[in-house]
């Protein structure tokens, strides 16, 4: 089949280039506008309590809110405020309120501290449009009105809430995204150009990506949003990005090292092509099966951010892959290669590749030392993930504790309690009125709970059938404190509910509990079906049973060893409270599906190696020999390209960079280069069992394209 995909986009490149830019033109035209949320709560189906909570409160309780935004006011000198100040706080709040921004309902004043510094006005926002850009600009308009209208007075104020940090978070998120894009451009120029001494091939795949690809892409995960309903997070483009340059370079680089080759052992040049299309064609394909199953797995996934991610993440790909073996082969073949490779003449002669040659003869003299050494290594860094904690507080991980959000959220903890900016909601329900005689000692068991900091008394819906109890932890929302406090609270609030009625908690703490839950939900279930997916996936490319287990085995371990440089590093080392919640998913799906790319490229040419009739450990050694390079050049850009994510500024990008970077190289430099390759010169041709992909195949004129071949243009395949 590649055969024919390769004849064919050399036959037609023209025809092919016209048609990518006719279907890329025509899909961007055609394509919406691709909606965002940064809303924590659409992370969650409405099975959750959380959620429950929430959709009770607004039906019950429409004139009560829990604050969008919060202004919160100070004296410019960090004084006590006085009776003037206060009045002057009212007055501002007053005005905001009367401005009737888009999507505001109402600004009405809130309490001053305990300290006395500090008075909050709260805000209301429309609760549909949580998360999205309308909000983000009623944050915009309101801080801008607020410090205006302090002009004149002894007052400064300063805008939080998660209105305001969606706003803050999208401004970082796009200084990350330009940081990442210039980063990612300028390692994958250089690295092609030191590697192919080339500029139309260090030039190209940028330019085919970019134009291309990437439009093309972007279009269709707009069209599948709004198809499917989705909702794209701004964390996601930062990963777009990424996986749109980085990829498809893996697999520019996967088919030009190859075409290298071809022309090396004498193949006219546009069958040179033919051939590299045939003999990596099914490796890509696979590599590149493997990366999209992995991310349509998190359709599985409870997490509403996961659903939105896997799909966007595995068109990237798809489009990706279709590019490679189409777009890039038919350019490549229009210019003969003196110009492609110009000015380097290296492209002629094929190099000794002393270093991998070398590195290939020690596996095959002592593959069990190499297998052994590189997998203590790796046990001794999977130790590592005994001690990983999860943390929730994605505005802190999104952006840094400069921006305004994050100085108000931190002012409010010191002088307010902790948990005062985002309150946990009791609610009390019955299908009759409620015995509000029974409240009252209901509040106390609840304030009576460790961790609880005040108990406000309830507050009764209109038809007497719901009691609301505003509950105040001692804690931060997001904090492993709060999590552990809301635990308690559920247990009271669901058991010593008064007769006849039930009980739901809700509010911010109690959405990170049950985001909690999602998570460990998907660790059994998205994880295995990936897993087991890729094997799949393996089992089809190489027809055995037995090389997919220790592939597997090998991909999974390199994930334990991940896991736990990233706990030693940045909980031990750097003395985080926690990695992000979602890291180990994105890393898993990172790191096992990418990295089962270079395992898959060099168990491919292994395979190749033994069908010349080379026995296990010499078929290893040749293609440790001959795979080693382009594993290293792609292992190494895709790793440099995950890791310019760290120059986003923020502890969620820097932890994600620096996990899945160093995940790659691992993958592509200790697991692919040496621990897989051993391991099958250990096992010998029981690994390929019950097929026979190892027996040397009879070589027809046909089917041996090392023999250069003409090419007959008129043939019919």
């Amino acid at each position: 089949m590649f055969h024919r995909i390769g004849r064919a986009v050399v036959r037609h490149p023209i025809w092919t280039i016209l048609a990518w830019v006719f279907v890329a033109a025509a899909v961007v035209a055609t394509a919406p506008s691709l909606p965002s949320s940064s809303d924590e709560s659409s992370f969650l189906p409405k099975s959750y309590e959380s959620i429950q909570a929430a959709e009770l409160q607004q039906s019950a309780f429409p004139s009560s809110f829990t604050p969008s935004a919060i202004v919160l006011y100070q004296r410019a000198d960090g004084g006590k405020l006085t009776p003037e100040d206060l009045k002057a706080a009212a007055g501002i709040t007053s005005q905001l309120g009367a401005k009737k921004i888009d999507q505001v309902k109402q600004v009405v004043p809130g309490p001053p501290s305990k300290d006395g510094k500090y008075v909050m006005g709260l805000v209301s926002m429309n609760d549909e449009t949580a998360g999205q850009p309308a909000q983000m600009d009623a944050a915009k308009a309101l801080r801008n009105d607020a410090k205006d209208l302090t002009k004149g007075t002894q007052l400064e104020a300063k805008l939080g809430g998660s209105a305001a940090q969606g706003l803050d978070q999208q401004e970082s998120s796009n200084r990350a995204n330009v940081l990442t894009f210039v980063g990612t451009f300028v390692i994958i120029l250089l690295t092609l150009l030191i590697i192919f001494r080339s500029p139309i091939l260090a030039v190209l795949p940028l330019v085919v990506l970019l134009a291309l690809v990437s439009t093309t892409a972007n279009a269709l995960i707009a069209d599948a949003s709004k198809l499917f309903g989705l909702e794209a997070n701004s964390s996601i483009s930062a990963l777009l990005i990424v996986v749109l340059l980085g990829v498809g370079t893996d697999y520019y680089l996967f088919l030009m090292f190859r075409y290298r080759e071809r022309l090396r052992a004498g193949d006219e040049p546009k069958q040179a092509m033919i051939n590299a299309v045939d003999r990596v064609g099914e490796a890509i394909a696979s590599a590149a099966g493997a990366v999209m199953i992995s991310f349509l797995a998190l359709l599985l996934s409870t997490l509403g951010f996961l659903k939105q991610m896997g799909p966007a993440l595995a068109i990237s790909v798809a489009v990706t892959l279709i590019a490679a073996l189409t777009l890039f082969p038919a350019i490549c073949s229009l210019i003969p290669p003196r110009a492609l490779f110009w000015p380097s003449k290296a492209w002629r002669k094929e190099p000794a590749n002393a270093r991998f040659a070398a590195l290939g003869r020690g596996v095959q003299r002592r593959p069990g030392l190499y297998a052994a050494v590189s997998g203590v290594i790796m046990v001794a860094l999977a130790l590592g993930t005994l001690g990983f904690k999860a943390t929730f507080d994605l505005a802190a991980g999104s952006m840094p504790e400069t921006k305004e959000s994050m100085v108000v959220q931190t002012e409010m903890q010191n002088s307010y309690s902790a948990g005062a900016a985002e309150p946990t909601s009791v609610l009390v329900t019955s299908s009759s009125a409620i015995d509000q005689s029974a409240l009252p000692a209901y509040e106390k068991k609840l304030a009576a709970v460790s961790g609880v900091a005040d108990v406000a008394p309830a507050a009764m819906s209109k038809d007497g059938k719901t009691a609301n109890i505003t509950v105040t932890l001692k804690y931060g929302s997001a904090t492993d404190a709060a999590l552990d406090v809301i635990t308690d609270v559920r247990e009271v609030a669901h058991a010593e509910a008064p007769a006849g009625s039930k009980a739901l908690v809700g509010g911010m703490t109690s959405i990170f509990k049950d985001i909690n839950a999602a998570v460990n939900h998907d660790y059994r279930t998205v994880f295995p079906l990936a897993a087991l997916l890729i094997m799949v996936i393996l089992g089809l490319l190489l027809r055995s049973v037995v090389a997919p287990w220790y592939l597997m085995a090998s991909v999974g371990l390199g994930f334990a060893a991940t896991l736990g440089a990233t706990v030693l590093i940045f909980q031990k080392g750097q003395g985080h409270s926690g990695l992000m919640f979602m890291l180990p998913v994105i890393m898993y799906l990172f790191v096992v599906a990418i990295g089962t790319d270079y395992n898959i490229l060099m168990i491919s040419r292994l395979r190749e190696e033994a069908r010349e009739g080379r026995d296990p450990r010499e078929a290893a050694s040749m293609a440790i020999r001959h795979a080693g390079p382009t594993v290293a050049a792609a292992g190494f850009i895709l790793a440099a390209t995950f890791a310019t994510l760290m120059l986003g500024g923020n502890s969620l990008l820097t932890e994600m960079g620096f996990a899945v970077s160093f995940g790659i190289v691992v993958a592509a430099f200790v697991m692919a280069m040496f621990f897989t390759p051993a391991l099958t010169a250990l096992i010998g041709h029981t690994a390929w069992w019950p097929g026979r992909q190892d027996q040397k195949k009879t070589v027809t004129p046909q089917s041996a394209p090392a023999e250069p071949r003409p090419l007959d243009l008129s043939a019919k395949h």
